[in-house]
């Protein structure tokens, strides 16, 4: 009997208990409060879709003002068109206004399976990643008038250049979406380096190469004339590369003190 209990001695008391059909209706359960908050952030997104179809309508007013024509906006096509804009827009921010409470349902889900350790990690790579996220979002935001200027310089003279609702808010929020994730990369090198796949060493040798994905990364993001917004992206992802390294090297030194403590390794190494 002592053997059986032995088995797993870091499962919780509830993952003990708690039997498929049970863990299925917390689940269930969960979701049900993360659905019923993203609606209602939906409902307040919704709400103020005016002034982010404004604000993500700002290139298009400053490329109408140089050409000097009236500005127009977007330009919506079928009847539930700008329905369908403000939907999509109400789905992404709501996404992002209900985020602490689906973040949370998430959390309290799988945190009664996680180690002490494993939880602590946890913490520690979403207190990273989301500020990181934002900040990606945020450069983005500033860079993509730019781009979008950038571009729209390439129209043939005396040609009209109309921007459809809908490619133009995929273009946004892609833009948004791929620089918020690139921003969050250096944070899974100190996620593999907490794991042990990989030194901060390792990582700091392949600098070169994490240079060279950089700047393609920004090259391919940004237009090849916009060279001012692909310097700024470049720039950003390097400095946290080699944060992520810094951070990385910081750890294991402070590993091979503790293993030098305990007597598993010579100080020395």
């Amino acid at each position: 009997m002592a053997a059986v209990e032995s088995v797993d001695p870091q499962a919780s008391d509830r993952d003990r208990r708690m039997s498929l059909g049970a863990h299925l209706r917390e689940l269930r359960r969960r979701l049900a409060i993360a659905a019923a908050a993203l609606i209602v952030g939906m409902i307040i997104a919704f709400i103020v879709t005016e002034p982010i179809i404004e604000l993500l309508s700002v290139p298009i007013r400053i490329i109408a003002e140089q050409e000097g024509r009236t500005y127009t906006g977007l330009n919506f096509t079928t009847v539930t068109s700008g329905f369908d804009l403000r939907m999509r827009i109400a789905f992404a921010i709501g996404l992002l206004i209900s985020a602490p409470v689906w973040l949370w349902q998430l959390w309290g889900f799988v945190m009664p399976g996680l180690t002490k350790k494993e939880i602590r990690y946890t913490w520690g790579f979403l207190g990273a990643a989301i500020p990181l996220f934002f900040g990606g979002c945020t450069v983005a935001f500033f860079v993509m008038p730019h781009v979008i200027e950038v571009m729209a310089s390439f129209v043939p003279t005396g040609m009209a250049q109309f921007f459809d609702y809908s490619s133009y808010y995929d273009f946004v929020f892609k833009f948004l979406l791929v620089v918020g994730i690139a921003f969050v990369l250096p944070v899974f090198l100190v996620a593999l380096n907490l794991a042990g796949v990989m030194s901060g060493r390792e990582i700091l040798k392949g600098w070169r190469i994490a240079i060279l994905i950089c700047t393609v990364f920004a090259a391919i993001t940004t237009p090849p004339a916009d060279v001012f917004s692909m310097l700024l992206l470049m720039a950003s992802m390097i400095v946290l590369y080699f944060a992520a390294t810094f951070i990385s090297m910081l750890f294991d030194r402070r590993k091979r003190k503790r293993d030098a403590a305990s007597g598993t390794i010579p100080e020395s190494v």
